[in-house]
């Protein structure tokens, strides 16, 4: 049986359940195929567990050091960073600090799989050449199109990404961006995200509503993380046009993060027409689905996200920014409209236009259909089958 070690800071661990769900789903569905150990890695600086109220870091201090989620164990060793030098040195000291947790898997890995690029993917390549062992590094979205863009996580991915085995995008446009980076084209594969199709399928709009005690009128649904990258604060600025225009819509926000105040600020002149319910456990998002009639999503940039994946499973249409694999996945008019990034005025406007216009979800699920996690989990265990029968890459 292939065995497989997954290197991540995005995964669930006791502080943060609801954390990076995608990757809870996808790796429980590949356990499945092989035998995968997930190493959870927790950021941590001296005295970090004395500052839990302001640091992201401080909150994640009583994380044990090895937990059990979805069947899978899952260690999590702590990696130093300088949170005023982050980006510049978080590649290595991230490499540095995971190297003595690699001696108990010497002779017991076949291959080394990086989940975000950095610093997790870089420290992933110097780890599967600790372990004498091939790598796969696999890319989400904002670790590209974001954080790839700093000069230097760009250096350090530049140097570690072309030096791992295989690289899987969620998306063409994701793909493209790697190989800007000096990837070759052929060492790319793109490994669509799954949907839960237990979870997410159409369901009743107005006993959805009732269970969650929310209004008859028009409702958007935004349903994700509350950073100024994700365009929330577009959102605000746009909803203030489409409360004018449309006084019975009520927008919900579901989700937490560094822009959770300043949202809330924005909203605040608004009164009702905004409803800000905070993080969800995964569950329980069906149902706010359910109770909407358009999602929306203002990010700058995304991979392939998969709230979109979820919403149209649910047979919901969403506007949505023309970013990363979203057109991929918004082909044709019944299932949406797409706008450009930072412009809250053409958002308003296809709000506006989208909202009250009546559809058929369940033309909406079966156009906008795409596979289950069964299905991203199989892709993505054939890129590390081929990735452990093939030579370590011999690069310097």
């Amino acid at each position: 049986m292939l065995r497989v070690l997954a290197i991540t800071k995005i995964f669930p661990n006791a502080a943060e359940p609801l954390s990076a769900p995608f990757n809870r789903q996808q790796f429980a569905a590949l356990a499945t195929r092989c035998s995968l150990e997930v190493m959870g890695t927790i950021p941590w600086f001296p005295g970090a567990g004395l500052l839990g109220t302001w640091s992201s870091a401080g909150k994640l201090a009583g994380v044990p050091r090895e937990e059990v989620i979805e069947g899978i164990h899952v260690r999590h060793p702590r990696t130093l960073f300088v949170p005023r030098l982050a980006h510049a040195t978080w590649g290595p000291l991230y490499a540095a600090s995971i190297a003595p947790a690699l001696l108990p898997y010497r002779d017991k890995v076949d291959v080394v799989l990086g989940s975000w690029a950095y610093p997790d993917g870089f420290a992933a390549v110097i780890a599967a050449r600790l372990l004498g062992v091939p790598c796969v590094v696999k890319l989400h979205g904002s670790d590209i199109n974001l954080i790839a863009k700093l000069p230097g996580p760009r250096r350090m991915l530049s140097w570690a990404l072309p030096r791992a085995t295989k690289v899987v995008a969620v998306s063409r446009a994701l793909a493209d961006e790697v190989v800007q980076l000096g990837v070759r084209r052929e060492a790319v594969a793109i490994v669509m995200n799954g949907v839960d199709a237990e979870l997410f399928h159409p369901r009743d709009r107005t006993a959805a509503r009732s269970e969650l005690g929310l209004p008859a009128g028009p409702i958007a649904l935004y349903v994700g993380n509350l950073k100024e990258e994700k365009g929330v604060l577009d959102l605000a600025a746009a909803w203030t046009t489409v409360a004018h225009a449309l006084p019975a819509a009520t927008l919900v926000v579901v989700g937490g993060g560094p822009a959770a105040g300043a949202l809330a600020a924005a909203v605040a002149p608004l009164g009702d027409s905004v409803r800000l319910v905070g993080p969800q456990p995964l569950p329980a998002v069906p149902t706010y689905m359910a109770a909407c009639d358009l999602l929306v999503l203002p990010s700058h940039a995304e991979g392939t996200p998969n709230v979109v994946l979820e919403a149209l499973a649910s047979g919901r249409r969403v506007v949505a920014t023309r970013v990363g694999g979203i057109p991929d996945l918004v082909t044709r008019p019944e299932l949406g409209e797409l706008v450009p990034p930072r412009a809250p005025d053409a958002l308003a406007e296809a709000i506006v236009r989208s909202l009250p216009t009546p559809y058929a979800p369940a033309t909406v699920a079966q156009l906008g259909a795409r596979g289950g996690w069964d299905a991203s989990a199989a892709a993505l265990y054939e890129v590390l089958v081929g990735a452990a029968s093939a030579t370590v890459n011999g690069h310097p």
